[in-house]
C-alpha cells in the first residue's frame, strides 16, 4: 500500500477512479444546501405577510409609491419589494406650560401677557390624532412638531387678546373654542395628515404669590357679589306674589269702584232726563216739587200750612206729602215753630 493511500484512508476518503469527490463531501454539500434553502423560504415566508390592528393604519411603499392600508387584519406583500410602515391613530396627546412626567412648570410655554399687559401662567393639554398615514409620513418631517408650533402660536395669539380675568375666571371655555377653531384653520392649511381633538386649559394662575393672593381677593369678592345677587332675587321672587296678589285686589276694587260710579252716575242720567220729560210736561208743577224736596234735604221738619182765601181755616201737611213721600200729619204748635209757611193760590 503506498503512502498517499494510507493517508486518505486515514482522513477518511475513498480513491475513486476518474477524479470523483468522495461521498461524506457530497454529503455535507447537499445537508448545507438543503439548510440554506429552509432559511430563505422562512424568510420569505416571514416578509410576505403583515398585520394591522384596530388601532393601526399602514402605508405600503412599493418602489416609492406609497398606498395607504386601513383594514385591520392579515395582510400579503412582495418581500424585498414592498415595504410597510404602520401609524398608531388612536387619540394621542402632549402639554404645553408642564411636563406631564413629575407636573413640573415649563415657564418658557406657561408664562403669557394677556390684553391688559398682565403676566400670567396657562398650561395646555392637546389631544390629537393622525388621519392621513401617508400625509403623515410624507408631507413633513416632523408633524407633531408642527402642531405643537402652531399650537402655542394659536394659544399666545388668543390669550393676548383677553384681559386677565377672563383668563382666570369666566373666559376659559370660550378661549378654549377660540384657540380650538384658530389651530383647525391652520392645521387645514398645512395638510399634514393630524387633526387635532381637543385642547382643554387644564390651570390659569398668576406669576407670584402676591398676584395670586390679590386675585383670590378679587375672586372671593365676586363670589360675594353672586350671592348677594342670588338671595335679592330669592327674596324678590318671594316678595312677587304677594305683591301682585295685593296689585290684584287693589285693581279688582277699583274696577268694583268704577262700575259703581257709572251705574250712579246713569241712574242720574235716567233720573234727570224722566224729571226733564216731566218738566216739559207741566213746568211750574215741577218747580214746585223741585223746590220742596230741596226744602225737605235742607229743613226735614218743615210743614206746609194752606189757608182758605177768607183765611179762617188752616191746614197743615207735612212737607213729604208733596214730594212724594209717606208722612205724618204735625200737629198746630208744630206748625207754629216753623220758620217758613207756603201760600196756596
Amino acid at each position: 500500500m503506498s503512502g498517499d493511500s494510507f493517508r486518505n484512508r486515514k482522513n477518511g476518503f475513498t480513491t475513486m477512479e476518474g477524479g470523483q469527490m468522495p461521498k461524506s463531501k457530497k454529503s455535507a454539500g447537499k445537508i448545507a444546501g438543503i439548510i440554506i434553502a429552509a432559511f430563505v423560504v422562512l424568510l420569505l415566508v416571514l416578509n410576505s405577510t403583515y398585520e394591522i390592528k384596530e388601532q393601526e393604519q399602514a402605508v405600503l411603499i412599493t418602489l416609492g409609491q406609497a398606498t395607504p392600508v386601513t383594514e385591520p387584519g392579515l395582510h400579503f406583500k412582495i418581500p424585498f419589494i414592498q415595504q410597510v410602515k404602520k401609524v398608531n391613530t388612536t387619540i394621542q396627546g402632549f402639554s404645553i406650560g408642564y411636563n406631564t412626567g413629575d407636573n413640573s412648570v415649563n415657564e418658557d410655554e406657561s408664562l403669557m401677557i394677556t390684553s391688559d399687559f398682565n403676566f400670567i401662567d396657562v398650561d395646555f393639554y392637546v389631544e390629537y390624532r393622525y388621519s392621513d398615514p401617508v400625509k403623515a409620513l410624507y408631507a413633513s418631517k416632523d408633524p407633531l412638531k408642527i402642531l405643537r408650533n402652531i399650537s402655542q402660536s394659536c394659544i399666545r395669539t388668543v390669550i393676548g387678546s383677553y384681559p386677565v380675568d377672563d383668563v382666570l375666571t369666566t373666559g376659559k371655555n370660550e378661549i378654549q373654542a377660540s384657540i380650538k377653531e384658530m389651530i383647525l384653520d391652520r392645521l387645514e392649511e398645512q395638510d399634514i395628515g393630524i387633526q387635532l381633538v381637543n385642547i382643554t386649559i387644564q390651570d390659569s394662575e398668576p406669576p407670584t404669590t402676591e398676584v395670586m393672593e390679590a386675585f383670590k381677593a378679587v375672586e372671593t369678592a365676586k363670589q360675594g357679589k353672586e350671592t348677594a345677587l342670588n338671595n335679592a332675587n330669592k327674596y324678590r321672587n318671594e316678595q312677587l306674589p304677594s305683591a301682585q296678589a295685593k296689585a290684584d285686589g287693589i285693581i279688582k276694587d277699583a274696577e268694583a269702584k268704577r262700575t259703581e260710579r257709572i251705574n250712579e252716575a246713569t241712574a242720574q242720567v235716567a233720573r234727570f232726563n224722566a224729571m226733564y220729560e216731566e218738566y216739559i210736561k207741566n213746568p211750574e208743577i215741577t218747580k214746585q216739587r223741585m223746590f220742596y224736596e230741596a226744602m225737605e234735604e235742607v229743613l226735614p221738619d218743615l210743614k206746609v200750612i194752606i189757608e182758605s182765601p177768607n183765611g179762617d181755616v188752616q191746614t197743615i201737611y207735612p212737607i213729604e206729602s208733596f214730594t212724594g213721600n209717606s208722612g205724618t200729619t204735625g200737629s198746630t204748635n208744630n206748625s207754629a215753630s216753623s220758620e217758613s209757611s207756603a201760600e196756596n193760590n
